[in-house]
C-alpha cells in the first residue's frame, strides 16, 4: 500500500471554487505518484476563512461560524476525489458546528466507493481550551482500507498510548495522524508522539503537517514540522523510524508500506514492544508505592 502524506501549502482562496482546485491539483499529484492513501493536515478547513472579510477571518470563533456553509460542498468535493483517484482520503479537519455554538475537531475519512467516516479529536489542546466553543470527540474508531485496518488520531490525540494502544488492538496497523503546530516545540512533540505510538505498537504512522504562514488567520498564522511516514525501529526498518519524509518545499512525502512484513518482523524482532504490553499492567507495578529506606 502506497501512503502520501502533505506537508501542506496553507494560501488564501477567495472563495471554495478556488479551494477546491486547489484540492484537486494536489490530490491528482499524489494520485499519478500511485497513492492509495492521502492524508491533508488538521485545520484544513479554517484556510476557507480567507473566503470572508477580515473581520472574520481575522476572528477565530466568527470564522469557524463563517465556514459552515461550506461544509456539504466539502463533503462533495473529499468524496469525489476520492472516487476519482481511487483514493482513501483523509481530509485534514474541519471544525463542524455541534450545537449550542459548539465544534468539534472532526477528520473525515473518505474511501474509493463513495463511503464517509470521520474520528473526532479527542484531546484538546490548551489553545482550543481556551476559546472555550471546541469539545473534544467521545468516540474512538478505526477503518477499513484495502483489507487493511487504520485508525485516525489527530494531532495532539497522537501524544497519548492508550486510545492508539486501543485502535492497535481493534485490528489498526496504520495511524493517520493529520497535525498542525506552530512551533518547534509543538512539532517536536508531535513528530516524538508518533514514533512512541510506532515503537509501541509496531504500526506504521503517516503524519501530514500545514506549512507557511497566514498573516491573516489567528490560527494558521505559522506553521511548523515535516510531513513523515513513521515505523518501529527494529529489524529490516529504519533504523531511525524515519521511512518517508518532505524536505524543503516538497509537498508530499510517500512510502510504498509492507504491512506482511511488519507482522513478519514480530518473530524476529529486536524488542517486542507490542506484545511485552501486558507487562506494565501486572498488579505489583501498575501502581508506584513509597518505599522507605531500611
Amino acid at each position: 500500500m502506497k501512503v502520501a502524506v502533505a506537508r501542506y501549502p496553507v494560501g488564501a482562496p477567495r472563495d471554495f471554487t478556488e479551494f477546491a482546485g486547489k484540492q484537486a491539483q494536489l490530490l491528482a499529484g499524489a494520485a499519478q505518484a500511485g497513492a492509495e492513501v492521502a492524508v491533508l493536515p488538521e485545520y484544513l478547513s479554517l484556510e476557507l476563512a480567507a473566503s470572508f472579510d477580515a473581520a472574520i477571518s481575522g476572528d477565530l470563533i466568527a470564522s469557524l461560524s463563517a465556514i459552515q456553509q461550506y461544509r456539504q460542498q466539502w463533503l462533495e468535493l473529499y468524496s469525489r476525489l476520492a472516487r476519482e483517484h481511487g483514493l482513501h482520503l483523509v481530509a485534514g479537519s474541519f471544525l463542524l458546528a455541534h450545537g449550542e455554538g459548539r465544534y468539534r475537531n472532526r477528520s473525515d475519512w473518505f474511501t474509493p466507493n463513495g463511503a464517509h467516516g470521520w474520528q473526532d479529536k479527542l484531546q484538546l489542546t490548551g489553545f482550543e481550551k481556551s476559546m472555550g466553543v471546541i469539545e473534544a470527540g467521545d468516540a474512538l474508531k478505526v477503518f477499513e482500507a484495502k483489507g487493511l485496518r487504520a485508525g485516525i488520531s489527530v494531532c495532539y490525540d497522537a501524544e497519548f498510548p492508550l486510545p492508539v494502544r486501543a485502535q492497535y488492538e481493534g485490528g489498526a496497523r496504520l495511524l493517520l495522524v493529520p497535525s498542525c503546530t506552530d512551533t518547534e516545540a509543538g512539532a517536536s512533540r508531535v513528530r516524538i508522539g508518533c514514533l512512541a505510538r510506532a515503537l509501541e505498537n509496531r504500526m506504521f504512522v503517516a503524519q501530514s503537517v500545514t506549512a507557511g504562514a497566514a498573516s491573516w488567520s489567528p490560527a494558521l498564522d505559522t506553521n511548523t514540522g515535516e510531513a513523515a511516514i513513521y515505523a518501529p525501529m527494529d529489524v529490516g526498518l529504519p533504523a531511525n523510524g524515519i521511512v518517508a519524509q518532505t524536505r524543503a518545499d516538497r509537498v508530499w512525502a510517500m512510502a510504498e508500506l509492507d504491512f506482511a512484513a511488519l507482522e513478519a518482523s514480530r518473530t524476529h524482532a529486536q524488542v517486542a514492544n507490542d506484545s511485552d504490553w501486558t507487562g506494565q499492567l501486572a498488579p505489583g507495578i501498575a501502581r508506584a508505592t513509597l518505599s522507605k529506606a531500611v
